[in-house]
């Protein structure tokens, strides 16, 4: 892939073309065979290799027996020049190794290429996925699989068929040396069933270390991925050397799986590269008798001892395929157990879009489970005009940020459902919804690119001045310009070189940008000073009037900016009316206001 221009982004296009095709979901079929599309998908390259491939094999099994005629009718019976056989053998040489290097070469093209699509087509599931998914799987265990479980496959799918190419030189020796001699080609074949057998054996001692080592750099880059996610944490409690000693523990267990693997590999693979040698010493000591007694030329014996080196790289190769099996099979099933997750989250069959929005929500007897058992909401109903804003107050746990998870449809109601402006949220489609529906969540998470592209995430077209727009009205623009780079500037990580509130008004601006008719704040201001929260809200309380806001709030401050307030406690709505009127009929009201207060001073 080679880069061709630069994104908005911060990105770049390629010559790259995506995946064709995708994985068989048939869960009957052996491992290779749900791979196989993805290498069909390349079958002018692949294939072009291993006919090439084939070629520069017929070639190189050419010249001993090319060497065999040399001798015996240039120096032994005089018969031909010795300079044109020479000549020949060099052309054929050539041809083979101009062959072998264009082969490689479209090999080589092809497996990076179906590693390209197996990395794609894991990421692309990995976002069709539903948040139950990631509620229960860790990062460093998706990383893994994306990487070195996808090269473990590559490597088998693409160079396996080459292997066995180059394992026909045996059978095209084989066939040269019968020409030559039947019997002392018998001979030298006596150590195969031998082979057989050993590789058998050494294919089922293989797979289930191959799976151990596989699980335990999973579990390595499990814990590097949360040390270096959770930084601050780790060195706010001074745990350095707890998780050093943790990551070691996982390191010595990946130690033992790989020393074992060594061990397999040296049990075994001697018998694999050596067994061959067998065969050179039953040839040199039955054809040298043949030679001595006159039953077979000198040209015949270099021949065979040439063959049966050429025997010993695919004996060897054959080997090394056994162990590249195993360990791609263990990768394909840890692949295969995230591309046979299927999301809680899907269209119904004639879903439609949503269009022309005014904004009204309705909660119809809502119940809401996690996947966990954990019951967040019970016969929660609510009505949302078109153009309110409504702030959701209750304790810590009530279920206030499930209700906006629910209405972007993050997760699926177990019970009654929701409607926008009379649609059932799982009858429209899910593009739709989300364009149609803003979310700043209390936990704002910005990439690793400029602000500019931070705040344009939602809308890359958006223009310099839509961006800026957004900015103002989040109280953003004042902090963005006194940055090194204004607008331009690239933020660290997740937008850890900010602060919490810089980075929420951010996240606010993102969302703002893209104009959404529904806004949801999650607790979106959280992390903001009071005194600039006021600012935040003086330019949110002109763009609210033109959406339905849903609030989340903590703070008197964000209720302030609700029409009206719906007080939730263990699921349920306990009470609805304007915080004047909540603080005046709902005793539970103002002791829920006392505990947030002190809990977000």
């Amino acid at each position: 892939m080679e880069p061709e221009s630069a994104n908005p982004l911060g990105g770049i296009t390629s010559n790259y073309p995506g995946p064709r095709v995708r994985i068989s979901r048939d869960k009957t079929l052996s491992w290779w065979r749900r791979i196989l599309p993805v290498i069909a998908s390349h079958r002018a390259t692949f294939f072009t290799a291993i006919g090439l491939s084939f070629v520069s094999l017929i070639f190189q099994t050419l010249v001993p027996n090319m060497l065999n005629g040399a001798i015996d009718h240039a120096l032994v019976k005089h018969s031909t020049a010795l300079h044109t056989d020479v000549v020949h053998i060099v052309i054929v040489g050539l041809l083979a190794g101009l062959t072998g290097f264009i082969s490689r070469r479209y090999v080589f093209s092809t497996a990076y290429n179906v590693e390209a699509d197996l990395r794609t087509l894991i990421y692309q599931h990995l976002t069709w996925l539903s948040f139950s998914f990631y509620d229960r799987v860790q990062s460093g265990q998706l990383i893994s699989r994306a990487n070195s479980d996808i090269r473990s496959v590559q490597m088998y799918s693409t160079f396996a068929p080459l292997i066995l190419v180059q394992c026909c030189i045996g059978v095209l020796a084989f066939g040269f040396m019968l020409s030559i001699d039947p019997l002392l080609a018998c001979i030298a074949m006596t150590v195969m069933p031998i082979l057989y057998f050993v590789g058998i054996k050494m294919r089922r001692v293989m797979f289930p270390i191959s799976w151990i080592t596989q699980a335990r750099l999973a579990d390595v880059a499990t814990i590097v991925d949360e040390n270096v996610n959770g930084v601050r944490v780790v060195k706010s409690f001074a745990q350095e050397e707890a998780e050093i000693n943790r990551l070691s523990d996982a390191a010595e267990r990946v130690a033992w799986a790989y020393i074992k693997d060594a061990q397999i590999r040296g049990q075994w693979s001697p018998w694999v590269q050596n067994l061959p040698q067998l065969g050179l010493a039953l040839v040199l000591f039955f054809g040298g008798w043949m030679v001595i007694d006159g039953h077979l030329g000198i040209g015949a014996i270099l021949a065979f001892n040439a063959y049966l080196l050429m025997l010993q790289a695919p004996f060897m190769m054959l080997g090394q395929l056994v162990m590249m099996g195993q360990r791609a099979k263990a990768s394909a099933e840890r692949i295969f157990e995230i591309l046979d997750e299927n999301p809680d989250i899907v269209e119904r069959p004639g879903a439609f879009d949503l269009v022309d929005v005014h904004g009204t929500i309705d909660f119809n007897h809502v119940d809401f489970t996690y996947a966990n058992g954990a019951e967040i909401l019970t016969d929660f109903d609510a009505h949302i005009a078109a153009g309110e804003t409504v702030a959701i107050v209750g304790r810590t746990g009530s279920g206030k940020s499930t209700v906006a998870r629910l209405v972007t449809r993050f997760y699926d109601v177990t019970g009654g459902s929701i409607t926008i402006d009379g649609s059932d949220l799982r009858d429209v489609t899910l593009p739709s919804l989300r364009e149609n529906v803003g979310v700043v969540l209390d936990e704002p998470f910005l990439f690793s690119v400029s602000i500019r592209d931070n705040i344009a995430y939602g809308k890359p077209d958006a223009t310099f001045e839509e961006i800026e727009a957004a900015a103002r009205a989040a109280n953003a623009h004042e902090f963005i310009e006194r940055l090194p780079y204004g607008y331009e500037t690239v933020v660290g990580e997740r937008g850890y070189t900010l602060s919490g509130g810089q980075r929420q008004r951010i996240a606010i601006a993102r969302t703002l940008v893209v104009n959404p008719p529904i806004l949801i704040l999650d607790d979106a201001t959280s992390a903001i000073d009071v005194h600039v929260e006021a600012g935040i809200y003086e330019a949110l309380s002109r763009l609210l009037r033109q959406r339905t806001t849903i609030v989340i709030a903590h703070r008197i401050s964000t209720i302030a900016l609700a029409s009206r307030v719906i007080l939730l406690d263990e699921g349920r709505v306990i009470a609805t009316g304007t915080h004047e009127e909540l603080l005046a009929s709902t005793p539970l009201y103002s002791q829920v206001l006392a505990q947030t207060t002190k809990e977000n001073p």
